[in-house]
């Protein structure tokens, strides 16, 4: 299994990324382990968790995350559907 994870970390941004085993990584996180941006900005909490059957679709949701707003992210986080959903209308 896959797991798409959202953190919020010291510098006050939500950080997405994708994983096997969501503890392990986190942990190499606050090692200071991984990517650059998490080496400097380190995870204070875990906000949310998505499972996936397959990388591949762990990577398409983390590459569509990536690209939302802050105010998208923290309604996914919040579990608030309606507020996600009107944040997705098309303003075009």
């Amino acid at each position: 299994m896959w797991y798409l994870y959202i953190t919020k970390n010291r510098n006050g941004a939500f950080y997405t990324g994708i994983t096997t085993n969501v503890e392990r990584r986190l942990k190499e996180h606050l090692r200071g382990k991984g990517g650059h941006y998490t080496r400097e900005n380190r995870p204070q909490i875990l906000l949310y968790t998505e499972q996936f059957p397959s990388r591949v679709e762990a990577e398409a949701r983390e590459k569509q995350i990536k690209r939302w707003s802050r105010k998208k992210k923290q309604a996914l986080i919040e579990g608030d559907v309606d507020r996600l959903r009107r944040l997705s209308v098309s303003r075009d």
